[in-house]
């Protein structure tokens, strides 16, 4: 079984009573695959507020690339909330969140952090 780690950011609106739906998730960073020319690389995540959706639909209606679907499974209210099913078409635009009613959800932009490149060491006894 492979061990996964949750992908979750610290801003959260929500009291931590709430249950949300992880988005993404990384397996082993050793396991990873390097993307190929042409494959799809999410450039934003979505992230759902479960409790407060009441299933208008709107967020997977205005899904510019149709990140998007209702869940058949049930909030405490009775709703379908809506679940990602595909996370790595996902352009971080934020018009789910923009159109919902309620606040249940938002998009936003995934920024890759920079791998700085070493510097130059200095040759022993100060000479360069």
């Amino acid at each position: 079984m492979l061990g996964l780690t949750a992908i979750c950011d610290s801003s959260h609106t929500a009291p931590p009573s709430v249950r949300r739906i992880i988005t993404s998730y990384v397996e082993h960073p050793e396991l990873l695959v390097t993307p190929k020319l042409g494959d799809f690389v999410a450039k934003g995540r979505v992230s759902i507020v479960v409790e407060r959706c009441k299933a208008c639909g709107f967020c997977v209606e205005f899904c510019p690339t149709h990140v998007l679907a209702l869940s058949s499974a049930f909030n405490s209210k009775g709703y379908h909330p809506p679940h990602v099913v595909h996370p790595e078409k996902c352009s971080g635009c934020d018009l789910c969140g923009m159109y919902c009613p309620d606040f249940a959800i938002y998009g936003m932009k995934v920024v890759e952090p920079k791998v700085a490149e070493p510097k130059p060491r200095k040759a022993e006894g100060g000479a360069q």
